[in-house]
């Protein structure tokens, strides 16, 4: 496809006639307004589940659940979403969210283990269906328009990301809002703010339903059933067994991985250790809200900027050099202090690990999308069997191991993966500017 930057790859022709090409933009604002009433809802409430379930640890243990559920229907969330069609696996998977908000009306062990099980495989369906549908509408864009691929996807990746990470931020205003001063509040406050939560999650689900169906290709239409299903099972198991062996997927899953672990130290040790200390357990609210202003604005401001692999290099390198920074920053130097610092060290930190998230979310997905253009489904898929792996592992770890041994980890896996993105850079450089 040829290069034409100089055109905006969001300019849409409303002229008549131009009826499929216009929905494309029109389905990323849907898209992304979706994920942020269902995740403003659900990212809220998982921030709380330590702090609201903790009798022997079930807020703490439900997440790890889920998201060992998450790793394991990662792995055959690509055949479940070829088979739906990328818009149905979208609506499909919002139930799971639905579900679980629900059993914290009444969290027990009867109500949360099924409902995070559960959450696991709808969580597995609307990412990869979120990251095919996405690619999709942004590749079909491209070709109508003829602009720049690798510049819609980054762009329309900017918007998702941006308008995705703003949940951080309008999801805890609105704990803190129902809640009050302490998160300890009475049953019924508590009961009301799961309730506003179910019918955010309502309205998100209804506005999915107005998407346009697209099939893995990227056309407007629903997924293929000509072919046999049997015959459709096995050659995505293979696909998706074959990304094993492909040294660029191999390259890249460390980045993948260090994702994950960085959102989840954001979620059980940076606002446990960190936080909680100098702001107490109701500044959890407002640092998370912090997290997921600068969150957005990165995420926003990182898709605008991506064009081809060494948008994607640069940016990169300065979300990991940033990330490492506050590391040795707690490492070696901080310690809780007093007064006005006191206050704006922690929030300095979330704003810093929040711009370190936006990059790692959309340079990802992008990248992602323009190297396995031909297996979306896939690769997404890949990307959220080893977010969700390394996530629950933080999870699972975070109540034996100290905050120091978690930094140094966190250096290590950071240093790895870093490395690993490089190779892969320099790799696959030449086909990237020539083709792509």
């Amino acid at each position: 496809m040829d290069s034409h930057d100089e055109e905006s790859p969001l300019v849409v022709d409303n002229s008549p006639g131009k009826t499929p090409e216009q929905n494309h933009a029109r389905d990323v604002h849907i898209l992304s307004s979706a994920f942020l009433l269902i995740f403003l809802a659900y990212g809220a409430v998982q921030n709380l589940e330590s702090t609201l379930n903790t009798e022997q640890d079930l807020g703490t243990t439900s997440l790890g659940i889920l998201y060992l559920s998450f790793t394991f229907f990662s792995l055959v969330a690509s055949v479940v979403v070829r088979g739906l069609g990328s818009k149905n696996a979208l609506v499909l998977g919002t139930t799971g969210y639905w579900l679980f908000i629900a059993a914290n009306l009444k969290p027990t062990w009867y109500t949360m283990v099924p409902a995070s099980l559960y959450l696991g495989f709808a969580a597995s369906i609307i990412w990869v269906g979120q990251g095919t549908y996405l690619t999709s509408t942004a590749r079909s864009h491209a070709r109508d328009y003829n602009v720049h691929e690798g510049t819609v996807i980054g762009n329309f990746n900017g918007e998702f990301w941006g308008m995705f990470a703003s949940h951080q931020f309008v999801g805890n205003l609105i704990s803190l809002a129902v809640l009050g001063d302490g998160t300890e509040g009475s049953t019924s406050n508590t009961t009301l703010l799961y309730v506003v939560f179910l019918g955010s999650m309502t309205l998100g689900t209804i506005l999915m339903c107005f998407l346009t169906k697209r099939d893995h290709n990227g056309e407007d239409g629903s997924p293929d059933h000509s072919v046999g299903l049997y015959s459709t099972v096995v050659s995505l198991l293979k696909s998706v067994v074959s990304l094993f062996f492909d040294v660029r997927m191999l390259l890249i899953i460390p980045l993948i991985a260090y994702s994950g672990l960085q959102q989840a130290f954001v979620w059980a040790e940076f606002t446990k250790e960190i936080v909680t200390p100098a702001l107490g357990v109701s500044g959890v609210g407002g640092a998370m809200a912090v997290y997921g202003a600068f969150d957005a604005i990165c995420s926003l401001t990182a898709g605008r900027l991506t064009s081809g692999l060494t948008s994607i290099t640069l940016i990169v390198s300065g979300g990991a050099l940033i990330q490492a920074i506050v590391f040795l920053w707690i490492l070696l130097i901080y310690r809780l202090t007093s007064g006005v610092l006191g206050i704006m060290y922690p929030l300095l930190m979330a704003a810093i690990l929040g711009i370190g998230d936006g990059v790692f979310n959309t340079q990802l997905n992008a990248l992602l999308g323009i190297l396995f253009k031909h297996d979306m489904e896939g690769a997404f898929a890949q990307l959220k069997v080893w977010q969700s792996a390394s996530t629950a592992v933080v999870f699972f770890l975070s109540p034996y191991i100290s905050l120091k041994v978690m930094l140094l980890v966190m250096l290590a896996a950071l240093g790895l993966s870093y490395s690993g993105f490089l190779l892969l850079t320099l790799k696959v450089e030449k086909a990237f500017s020539s083709g792509s």
